[in-house]
C-alpha cells in the first residue's frame, strides 16, 4: 500500500509500512514546541504560544527509499482526555518532556504511564512487539545548575531497567543534545539513523527534485545519501480517520489470529 502525497510540484509516494507517527506529550510551557521547531526548521522560537495541537509532517529520501514521519505536538493543558488516548493510540514513537529546571512536577510520570496503560491495552488486541520507543527530556539545560530543582538522578529513575526508554537534558535555545536524542529515538524504534537532524541535507519545497521519482534523480539521490522535506501543507488526519485506523488494526489482527489458528489445527 502508497500514501501519495503532494508537495508543491512534487508528488511522493510512501509506502504505509514507511510512515510513522511521534507524539509530543508534556505539561504546558516546558519547550516542547520548542524542540519541535529545533528538529524541523532548525531554529528556536522563542515567543510562548499556548499549543492546542500542532501536527507536523516531514518526508525523507533515504538512499532511494521514501520515509514519512508525522509529529503531534499536543497540548500541555490536555483539556479533551479522550483525544489525548486517540493520540496515544496511533502513535509509534513518544517524546515526553520534563520540566526539569522550574519545578518538581509528577506530570511526566502520570503522561509515561498513561502512554503505557493506553499502548498496553491496544497491544493486548493486537498481540503487537512489546518495545515502545520513549525518550523523556529535561529541557532549559542553558539555566544554571543553582535553578536546578530535578536532580538528574531523580530524572535518570523514570528510565532505568527500560532499554526502550532513554533520559536527556537539553537545550532547544542552544540546540544542545537535540540531535543526539533523536539519534536514539529514532533508534530505539528501528527507524534509519539519517531521520535525524544532523545525519540529512535540508530542502526546502522549491528544490524537491530529489523527492521526484525519476529513474535519473532517484539513481542521483540513492548515491549522494540521505534528504528531509518539511512538508508546509500537511493536515492532521481526522479523528474519524484515526478510529479508523485503530479499528482496522485490530481486526486485522484478529483476522491473522484466526487464520492460525486454522492452520494449526
Amino acid at each position: 500500500m502508497m500514501k501519495t502525497l503532494s508537495s508543491g510540484n512534487c508528488t511522493l509516494s510512501v509506502p504505509a509500512k514507511n510512515s510513522y507517527r511521534m507524539v509530543v506529550l508534556g505539561a504546558s510551557r516546558v519547550g516542547k514546541s520548542s524542540i519541535v521547531s529545533r528538529f524541523l526548521n532548525g531554529r528556536f522560537e522563542d515567543q510562548y504560544t499556548p499549543t492546542i495541537e500542532d501536527f507536523h509532517r516531514k518526508v525523507y529520501n533515504i538512499r532511494g527509499d521514501m520515509y514519512q514521519l508525522d509529529i503531534l505536538d499536543t497540548s500541555g493543558n490536555h483539556p479533551f482526555p479522550a483525544m489525548r488516548r486517540l493520540s496515544i493510540l496511533t502513535g509509534e514513537t513518544f517524546h515526553t518532556n520534563l520540566k526539569k529546571l522550574e519545578k518538581r512536577d509528577d506530570e511526566v510520570k502520570r503522561l509515561q504511564k498513561q502512554t503505557l496503560e493506553v499502548k498496553s491495552c491496544l497491544k493486548n488486541k493486537t498481540k503487537e512487539a512489546a518495545e515502545l520507543p520513549m525518550v523523556i527530556c529535561g529541557n532549559k539545560n542553558d539555566h544554571s545548575e543553582l535553578c536546578r530543582q530535578v536532580p538528574a538522578t531523580e530524572a535518570e529513575l523514570l528510565v532505568s531497567g527500560d532499554e526502550n526508554c532513554a533520559y536527556f537534558e537539553v537545550s532547544a535555545k542552544k540546540n544542545t543534545n537535540v540531535d543526539e536524542m533523536f539519534y536514539v529515538l529514532f533508534s530505539m524504534a528501528k527507524l534509519p539513523h539519517e531521520m535525524s537532524p544532523a545525519l540529512h541535507r535540508k530542502i526546502s519545497v522549491q528544490h524537491g527534485d530529489a523527492f521526484h521519482p525519476r529513474p535519473f534523480c532517484m539513481r542521483r539521490v540513492k548515491d549522494t545519501g540521505a534528504y528531509g522535506m518539511v512538508s508546509p501543507f500537511a493536515r492532521r488526519p481526522s479523528v474519524n480517520s484515526d478510529l479508523k485506523y485503530i479499528k482496522a488494526k485490530v481486526l486485522r489482527e484478529g483476522q491473522a489470529r484466526e487464520r492460525d489458528k486454522c492452520t494449526i489445527q
